[in-house]
This record gives C-alpha cells, sequence and structure tokens, in this order.
C-alpha cells in the first residue's frame, strides 16, 4: 500500500481514478474499474474523485 492516494499516471483509462486506487489498495485495476461500473452511485463519486485526486 502507498502512503498516498494520488491518481495513476501510467494505469490511465479515463482519468487514472481506478488506477490510481488500485495501486493505494493493492489490487487489480480491472477489479475497482468492475466496481465502479456495477455501483451507479459510484459514478457521482468517480467524477468528483477525477476533479480532486492530485496527479501522480
Amino acid at each position: 500500500m502507498r502512503g498516498r492516494l494520488t491518481k495513476s499516471s501510467y494505469d490511465r483509462y479515463i482519468s487514472g481514478v481506478c488506477g490510481g486506487i488500485a495501486e493505494f489498495l493493492g489490487l487489480p485495476s480491472w477489479a475497482v474499474r468492475l466496481l465502479f461500473v456495477l455501483f451507479v452511485p459510484s459514478i457521482m463519486l468517480y467524477i468528483i474523485l477525477a476533479i480532486v485526486m492530485p496527479e501522480d
């Protein structure tokens, strides 16, 4: 687990939010992306994180 939650600079699909969360938690990025797709309220959370999370 890394010390800081940041957007991924190399594992990006849209903005790097899922890649950054996956790096932080030590999970594969596809699993984090799947969770965001399955839970509809998380779309708003994804948009907020894309704006608020700092770059790697």
